[in-house]
């Protein structure tokens, strides 16, 4: 299974490279696949490359789900552990 993100670009590091955060940590990848790229887009990244970017709300509603899916899961793993 292949699982793509949402990450924000934090910086503009060169023609190919960027800084972007992904849920905290820095990263830097490669985004030679966008074009018009700026600091605050935010791109879905697959293992280190950017393929495209998306719209700010459907990022952080995307991001939102993600939280959710770990705290329940976190849970899980609590009541499992009682």
């Amino acid at each position: 299974m292949c699982l793509a993100i949402p990450v924000r670009i934090e910086e503009i590091l060169g023609d190919e490279t960027a800084m972007a955060d992904i849920g905290g940590v820095r990263k830097e990848i490669n985004v030679a696949l966008i074009a018009d790229l700026a600091v605050g887009d935010f791109v879905i990244m697959h293992v280190g490359y950017a393929l495209n970017k998306i719209d700010p709300d459907e990022a952080e509603r995307t991001l939102a789900l993600f939280a959710e899916l770990d705290a329940l899961s976190q849970q899980d793993l609590i009541e499992a552990a009682q």
